[in-house]
């Protein structure tokens, strides 16, 4: 490992954070800490601090992990640290002035702590507990750390610790989902129980050596995103339609408000119900730019949407909704190349809504083309789907389509809706990397993949429907097959809800990526802040839920339902977000 120091300057704006939000933290003097285990340098991602009066460093819990190779776990929900290696097993609980070791209390000069979204905890206590000899040498702001073992090195994440050598691998827009009660997916905001978090476990991997999960993600690297909903009101505004300036105005706005808490990337609506916010030769325009579908705006407002984007620096998203036709029952107001028109054979009413039929090859590749048209003609950062495949309830009549489009002669009409799922997903994103390699291409499926009462590797949750059987989404393919580049399940239920909790599904989605190129990104619901739900009376939610994502190095980064329930700043959200961001 080569040497290298912790950077002064980043340091010094580190240490302003902490030293604003956190009481008892010091700013250390001018000069450069460093730590040395055996002769080599630990690095570290984020800077230590000194802990006022107590003279005692502070490191990240990344530094016990990677640079000690001790065992570690943090439970966001309960603030508990703990760290295993050898015979200690060392509990630390968040702001508590003592720790257990061995179960023994050992009082502490410095508790562990969350700090600007990283977990802290007191290097001299640790590093002695698990053996090491530890010395301080101010004059050259230097932590030494020995093992008292001639020869001992640290390698990658390989560490000798007291007598033995450890190794630690810190290895969109729904319709209706149903959890013991109905919640809607990026839309409503029904009530829903919710209890307090297991802590996060480790896994074994296939030699038996503990595998912890403890990579932190860093804030100012990670994809932050904001959904952009034209048919939900995010843009534009009702009173903006008919005026092409004041819908620039609106989304300009929107913008500096949105990066201004964080956000670095948009995915913006253009296709909401078989229509488009950009000159389509497929599909019309759509109504709400002027309140009449089929009506030219004026302007180009994809162009002007990506262009406005770009010029912050924020990456832009196509979002499609792939097989909506209309978000009502009737053709009554749709432009005359619409979809439904056109090929009335191709749609199937299902309750309120009218869908394009999935089953029908001819109907897929219209899709497909239509949403090639934005990626050969505009400068997008990535194609985005939300769960429109198959509706959530209702009777949806496929079965004559069934009997007429089944090539492969599958015998159970799942199955049959599943491939035909699959192929559109399959042939996408052959067509969005042939043409464009660099334009990324995800999805963002219902929260739940599979019960475990349906499928012993689904994840622990009692979900009323889900992605698989319900939607016929077979995400794992996707993942397996690479067929996507990320996924951003929705994941809207708040820690430790026992029918679906948040805790267990970003365990589970982050297993089920492990082994892939496959990215995830994690759909949070700030919509629900300050709703009658338990765990949602305060914005802090959201901020647990960020703070838990820490530990899990597959997730990428988070996007946020939607634009306009992060602009209404419930409950002081957005300091909350500048602040867990470093803003």
């Amino acid at each position: 490992m080569n040497r290298k120091k912790i950077g002064l300057m980043a340091a010094g704006l580190l240490l302003a954070v902490q030293t604003a939000i956190v009481p008892g933290v010091q700013a250390a003097p001018t000069g450069e800490i460093e730590i040395i285990l055996d002769g080599q340098s630990l690095q570290s991602d984020a800077s230590p601090y000194i802990v006022q009066g107590a003279n005692v460093t502070m490191v990240p819990l990344r530094v016990i992990s990677e640079g000690l190779g001790a065992q570690v776990n943090w439970s966001a929900s309960s603030g508990t640290v703990t760290i295993t290696a050898q015979n200690k097993n060392i509990s630390m609980d968040n702001g508590a002035q003592s720790a257990t070791v061995n179960g023994k209390s050992v009082r502490l000069d410095a508790s562990a702590r969350m700090s600007s979204g990283r977990v802290m905890v007191p290097l001299r206590f640790v590093g002695e507990e698990l053996g090491l000899k530890v010395d301080w040498q101010a004059s050259e702001r230097v932590i030494t750390l020995s093992s008292g073992k001639e020869g001992a090195s640290t390698s990658g994440n390989t560490s000798s610790v007291g007598s033995g050598s450890l190794t630690s691998d810190t290895s969109a827009s729904g319709n209706q989902e149903s959890v013991s009660t109905d919640q809607g997916a990026k839309a409503n905001n029904d009530g829903q129980d919710a209890v307090n978090s297991p802590s996060t476990s480790t896994k074994e991997d296939s030699s038996g050596s503990s595998q912890g999960n403890m990579a932190q993600v860093k804030a100012t690297t990670s994809m932050r995103g904001a959904w952009i909903s034209t048919i939900n009101g995010d843009w534009p505004s009702s009173g903006a339609r008919n005026s092409s300036e004041k819908q620039k105005q609106e989304f300009t706005k929107m913008l500096d408000d949105l990066q201004g808490m964080g956000i670095n990337a948009v995915f913006v609506q253009v296709r909401a119900s078989g229509d488009a916010l950009y000159p389509s030769d497929l599909v019309p325009w759509s109504k709400y730019l002027t309140n009449t579908q089929g009506k030219n705006p004026g302007y180009d407002p994809l162009k002007f949407m990506i262009s406005e984007s770009h010029k912050r620096g924020m990456e832009f998203h196509a979002w499609f909704n792939p097989f909506r036709a209309n978000s009502t029952g009737t053709t009554s107001g749709l432009a005359a190349n619409h979809v439904a028109n056109q090929h009335p054979d191709w749609i199937v009413k299902n309750g309120s809504q009218l869908y394009i039929n999935p089953g029908i090859p001819a109907a897929r590749q219209h899709v497909i083309a239509a949403i090639m048209e934005v990626v050969n003609g505009y400068d997008i950062d990535g194609v985005h789907l939300d769960d429109y495949f198959y509706p959530y309830s209702g009777t949806f009549d496929d079965d004559a389509t069934f009997k007429a489009y089944n090539a492969n002669k599958i015998s159970n009409k799942g199955d049959w809706r599943r491939d035909n799922v699959n192929s559109f997903v399959r042939d996408l994103g052959k067509s969005i990397h042939t043409s464009k390699s660099k334009v990324q291409f995800g999805i963002s499926p219902f929260g739940v993949w599979r019960n475990k009462s349906q499928d012993i590797t689904g994840s622990d949750t009692k979900a009323g429907v889900t992605a698989y059987d319900t939607t016929f989404a077979d995400v794992r393919t996707w993942i397996n097959k690479e067929w996507i580049d990320y996924v951003a399940p929705q994941i809207y239920w708040s820690i430790g809800f026992p029918a679906a909790g948040y805790d267990k599904l970003v365990a589970w989605w982050s297993n089920e990526v492990k082994n892939s190129d496959v990215k995830l990104y994690i759909g949070h619901s700030p919509y629900k802040i300050g709703t009658p739900e338990k765990g949602w009376q305060s914005a802090q939610e959201l901020i647990k839920q960020l703070e838990l994502n820490e530990n899990y190095k597959q997730v990428k980064g988070d996007i946020y339902f939607s634009a306009q329930h992060l602009r209404k700043n419930p409950y002081g959200l957005i300091q909350l977000l500048q602040n867990y961001y470093q803003l």
